[in-house]
């Protein structure tokens, strides 16, 4: 009998290959993400944690993790966001996250905040948001943050 966590890593194979309606991805609350326990979204040592992950332990939190270029260009999509955006991670690369990913972050809050942060070269800022593109309106916990090597990363954890 399969277990409930192969159970979720195929649902995640298959999302990651067919975009789904929002409606139809159910986030995965308690998902046995092995080796991802290293990774915490509150850690204060996150580039790091960041630096070190291989793509799957990136993919395997428990919270969105979206790699983006100093224009705010997608080069890392995980399946946790995959799940909450409904967005595949190969649809999402190449895409920029505040014009065409989430227009809804097109804003002072968020982008004016991530474009400050790559300006000065340092960022590490937290807020609440709620996305609304595409979606119900979802609460999140947002991290916005620049590592060391000049990658600028937005964590997103769901309330």
């Amino acid at each position: 009998m399969a277990s409930s966590s192969d159970n979720l890593y195929s649902f995640l194979r298959d999302a990651e290959l067919t975009p789904r309606p929002k409606s139809d991805i159910p986030i995965p609350d308690d998902a046995d993400t092995g080796d991802a326990s290293a990774l915490s979204f509150d850690a204060d040592k996150i580039g790091k944690q960041l630096h070190r992950a291989a793509p799957k332990e990136l993919h395997n939190a428990r919270f969105g993790i979206v790699r983006l270029d100093d224009e705010g260009t997608v080069t890392f999509y995980n399946r946790y966001e995959s799940i909450l955006s409904g967005v595949a991670p190969a649809d999402a690369l190449g895409q920029n996250f505040f014009h065409e990913l989430a227009p809804c972050s097109n804003n002072r809050l968020f982008l004016g905040r991530f474009r400050e942060g790559v300006a000065a070269d340092e960022l590490d800022e937290r807020f609440t948001y709620t996305f609304t593109y595409r979606m119900r309106p979802t609460l999140v916990n947002v991290r916005l943050y620049r590592d060391r090597e000049g990658r600028n990363w937005v964590l997103i954890q769901k309330r």
